[in-house]
């Protein structure tokens, strides 16, 4: 099997686009929001 650097360029692309998506979409959902929130307020609470 002979592997084109050209093939290798356009897996890793594709690789990285659906670790981009899945980033996007852990960001994103609700189940992470309420902890996300919370992480947002952190420099704005006064001790």
């Amino acid at each position: 099997m002979d592997i084109d650097v050209n093939t290798l360029r356009s897996a890793v692309t594709l690789v990285s686009l659906l670790v981009f998506a899945g980033i996007c979409i852990w960001a994103w959902s609700r189940r992470h929001s309420a902890r996300f929130d919370e992480a947002a307020r952190l420099p704005l609470n006064s001790d």
